[in-house]
């Protein structure tokens, strides 16, 4: 990662102009994630320094994943602009566009920070309004809504990309109606979100839907809404493309699977159709003649695949790299397998005592065994170890202490 000092009117370091940002509520930090925009950058800041009254202290601050010449441009750009202008440069692209707004937050030190997009169908005149009714209505977050008088979707280009997003909404607010209650466009990339409502830590981004992620797991109070017209994009290429479709809607399966219950509910609901393939393959080697017992112990592996597969992909994607995925492999696996100890004796019970048929003894005997299997898999599989924990937080702590001797006590420059 790299950093471009700040350039315009002041520094961000510049005592003066902090203390100021600090003391004023209604100072702002405008924090636009970019990615290939060098042709729209000197325009978006002649906008912006158009829209941003004097009296508004304000700082802007790119959070860049470019392979183009987008920081140069940000540098030169950034000498006629009256407030001051920042640049991270990211090499790694993490968390994409969502990553990028989370590292700008990290850095931001205003009281509100305003996120919108680099090519300016996020109209730079509303960055004031949105402060303002955020004031005005003692709310911690404002959303740019596409969705309420006044406001328009007009920039979207065609039916389909117009259809693809309100399924987007329909479907989000559907999964969260309390959180997102009183948010009408909730995939809304241009909002302002108080600082002191987010807590940076908590935030797991994935893709591009940053507000989604920063209303489920930071929710703020008081939400407000202002209307926005949509514009059409003022040079290069539209980011939207079918991949950022599925990391939104694994996204969406993540937040959703946040909660202990929400997790086990899903865990159980992929264990449901791994009976599928268990009970196929018990069904096939019972009726070539092989002994039940032993056709449940092959079974199973089936039926442990299947489940390993849609866990890893839907359910613990984000903690899969706590360990190695043989060692993932391995322990879920052996997890999987070891109930068969206390399944196969409850299915031989149900089998000799009661007169069970073989199949339905073995949807029994899993059903039993389900809640040690979710505890056992979450634990033993998924779980960090209390090592790597500790070293992050030494990490981490060594890291802060280094920005703040780099940034001579200003750590939003050392970023």
């Amino acid at each position: 990662m790299s950093i471009l000092p700040p350039t315009g009117a002041g520094e961000l370091g510049d005592p003066e102009l902090e203390a100021t940002a600090v003391a004023e509520p209604g100072a702002v930090t405008v924090i636009i994630p970019t990615f290939n925009e060098s042709g729209n950058i000197r325009e978006l800041l002649r906008q912006l320094t158009d829209a941003v009254p004097a009296r508004l202290p304000c700082e802007v601050l790119f959070v860049d994943d470019s392979t183009d010449d987008t920081p140069e441009v940000i540098a030169a750009a950034a000498q006629d602009c009256p407030f001051p202008v920042g640049v991270i440069h990211r090499d790694t692209p993490e968390g994409g566009l969502g990553g990028a707004v989370v590292e700008g937050l990290k850095a931001a030190g205003s009281d509100w920070v305003v996120v919108m997009d680099g090519d300016l169908q996020h109209p730079p005149a509303l960055v004031p309004d949105l402060v303002a009714a955020g004031e005005r209505e003692s709310a911690d977050l404002v959303v740019a809504s596409r969705y309420i008088d006044g406001g328009s979707r007009a920039g979207l280009a065609g039916g389909y990309r117009v259809a693809v997003s309100r399924a987007a909404t329909w479907l989000t607010k559907g999964v969260f109606p309390g959180r997102l209650r009183g948010i009408s466009d909730p995939m809304s990339g241009f909002f302002a979100i108080r600082r002191s409502a987010v807590t940076s830590e908590a935030l797991r981004p994935l893709g591009y839907k940053i507000l989604l992620e920063l209303a489920v797991r930071c929710r703020p109070e008081q939400p407000a809404e202002v209307p926005f017209v949509f514009r059409d994009r003022f040079a290069g290429e539209s980011k939207s493309t079918a991949k950022e479709g599925l990391r939104f809607l694994r996204h969406l399966v993540e937040l959703r699977t946040a909660a202990p219950l929400a997790r086990m509910i899903v865990f159980g609901l992929i264990g449901l159709s791994g009976f599928v393939p268990n009970l196929l393959a018990l069904s096939g080697l019972t009726a070539a003649g092989l002994h039940y017992l032993p056709a449940e112990v092959l079974a199973n592996q089936f039926g442990v695949a299947w489940n390993f597969v849609l866990i890893e992909t839907l359910l613990f994607r984000s903690r899969r790299a706590h360990r190695h995925w043989a060692d993932r492999v391995g322990r879920f696996a052996l997890l999987a397998n070891a109930d068969l100890l206390l399944r196969i004796p409850l299915i031989a019970l149900f089998v000799s005592r009661f007169g069970t048929g073989v199949l339905p003894a073995t949807a029994m005997a899993l059903l039993a065994t389900f809640v040690l299997r979710f505890a056992g898999t979450e634990a033993l599989v998924y779980l960090p170890k209390r090592r790597r924990r500790e070293d992050r937080s030494r990490a981490r702590a060594v890291v802060l202490a280094e920005r703040r001797v780099a940034g001579g006590g200003t750590e939003r420059v050392s970023r």
